[in-house]
């Protein structure tokens, strides 16, 4: 397949029709992902950089997103590609793209998690990493209970 034509593109948010897409893109290629509002998703990539998109055309083909510090770590998020286009460097070429960021490019470490996508990551340059990866799946919780529950008198 010859994607020389693809378009990849740094962007701070998108439109809602482009939401859209990303959510449609989501629900075809990112088991993960499949599940997501439109608002959540809105609100993680404002809270995100860089964020970028791939395009053939008018259609969204690929994205990914970062979070960084910019100076210790960052953790790329999301990396997705319509299966139609898979297997055509587009998701090497869209990590890249990632990496190149300014925000990403210069920080000590890059993390970030895949359930079935090891080798791919590792054909890039990424490394397995089991001493350092924990995870806390955050609960709500009940403020009032959980401060009636303080030992007040520790403190003093």
């Amino acid at each position: 397949m010859d994607c020389r034509h693809i378009q990849y593109q740094y962007v701070e948010a998108l439109s809602s029709a482009e939401l859209a897409q990303v959510r449609s893109l989501f629900n075809l290629a990112a088991f993960w992902a499949c599940d997501r509002s439109a608002e959540d998703l809105a609100l993680a990539i404002a809270h995100s950089h860089p964020v970028v998109v791939a395009w053939d055309g008018t259609q969204l083909i690929g994205f990914a997103r970062a979070t960084s510090d910019r100076v210790y770590r960052a953790t790329i998020w999301d990396v997705v590609i319509h299966p139609d286009y898979q297997g055509a460097g587009l998701g090497r070429k869209l990590v890249q793209t990632v990496l190149g960021h300014p925000h990403v490019s210069r920080v000590e470490r890059v993390y970030l998690m895949t359930t079935r996508q090891q080798q791919f990551y590792e054909r890039i340059g990424f490394q397995e990493n089991a001493t350092t990866t924990m995870v806390l799946f955050n609960e709500p919780v009940d403020l009032a209970t959980e401060l009636m529950s303080v030992d007040v008198t520790a403190e003093r």
